[in-house]
Formats: C-alpha cells, sequence, structure tokens
C-alpha cells in the first residue's frame, strides 16, 4: 500500500492552494493508499537556519513530526503558489530546516554528489502562478521548477517528479478553477 504524504505551502487556509491539496486528497479516498498531511502554515518552528550547516539548529517537535511523515512516505505532493519566481517564505524556511545533510541526504568526501537518502520516492509539485504557464517556461526559464525540482526534490533522490502547472490564476472564473479541482482530484484518484 502506498503512503502518500500532502505537504501544503501556502501560508493562508482560504488559498485556493488548500482546495487543491483537499481535491487531491479526496481522489486518494478512492484509492488503497495511506495518506497523511502537512500544512506548513500550522507548524510552529524557526524557519531560519541560523547556522547555516556549522553546526545543527535544534528540531522543534513540528519539524521532527514532518521529518518522519517525509522518510515514511512513498510519493510526496507539493502544493504551493509561485510568487516572485519562488515559493513563500515558510515553505522555504520549512525546506532550509527539514532538509539537510543526514536526514535528505549526505555529502561524500572527495564527491560532487551527495548520498540521496530519499530515493525511491516519487513525487508531484502542484504550483499555482499568476504567470501564464509559456511566459514561466520561455522567458524566465522555470527558475522555480528547477530550483526545486532538481535542486532540491532530485537532488536528494526524489524521482520522478512531475509538475502541474496552474495558471494565470489571478481573475481566473470559477469555471477555471473546477475544472483544476476536478483534474487534481483524478490525479489523486490515479495513485497506484
Amino acid at each position: 500500500m502506498k503512503q502518500v504524504l500532502i505537504i501544503n505551502g501556502h501560508p493562508d487556509k482560504e488559498s485556493f492552494n488548500h482546495a487543491l491539496s483537499a481535491a487531491y486528497k479526496k481522489g486518494l479516498s478512492k484509492t488503497a493508499a495511506r495518506v497523511s498531511q502537512i500544512d506548513i502554515a500550522d507548524l510552529t518552528f524557526n524557519p531560519n537556519l541560523q547556522h547555516g550547516y556549522r553546526k545543527r539548529t535544534e528540531l522543534e517537535p513540528d519539524l521532527l513530526d514532518a521529518i518522519e511523515k517525509i522518510k515514511q512516505a512513498d510519493h510526496l505532493v507539493w502544493v504551493f503558489p509561485m510568487w516572485w519566481s519562488g515559493y513563500p517564505a515558510i515553505m522555504k524556511g520549512f525546506i532550509d530546516r527539514v532538509f539537510l545533510p543526514g536526514i535528505t541526504f549526505e555529502p561524500v568526501a572527495g564527491k560532487p554528489f551527495p548520498l540521496r537518502l530519499l530515493k525511491g520516492k516519487t513525487g508531484r509539485i502542484i504550483i499555482t502562478a499568476d504567470a501564464p504557464k509559456w511566459y514561466d517556461r520561455f522567458f524566465m526559464h522555470r527558475p522555480l521548477i528547477n530550483q526545486f525540482k532538481r535542486g532540491t526534490l532530485q537532488f536528494c533522490g526524489i524521482n520522478p517528479v512531475k509538475v502541474t502547472y496552474i495558471g494565470p490564476i489571478k481573475d481566473s472564473k470559477p469555471d477555471f478553477r473546477k475544472n483544476w479541482l476536478d483534474k487534481v482530484y483524478v490525479l489523486g484518484e490515479s495513485i497506484k
């Protein structure tokens, strides 16, 4: 039975991102998958990696719980908005504090690439944006997708990582949003 972890990086519980998370979870309820969820905004933790990698900052209970959920998951689903070609500050703080040496990767002396401690897991990124997909791809060259998919998830061994880009959200009509909620529901329902 597949263990699926949904991680929502939007700080606003009333956001469309939370509706997308709920739709994905509802789709998963039609499968045999076990589901857990992390709403980063609900966690209590210092988002600053105070000492960088020089010295480990003590992990708060919410982060220890999140690390266990990540380790137990077979498939990680990240739902978040793209702001300024990046993700929300609270999500960046979460990644800085959780994706640490010895937890998600292990540096190997004399080698450019680490031991990938999340190998064997798969991922999906569901991004909402105000920019159309073509603008992000051809003018911006997908900075958020490249950084998060390749520079974080695949760097730690999560592969493949599929991307669902939803935009533009600004001024979108209810039919547009309902259509995407239906599509995300089907993504959850299609987990094997």
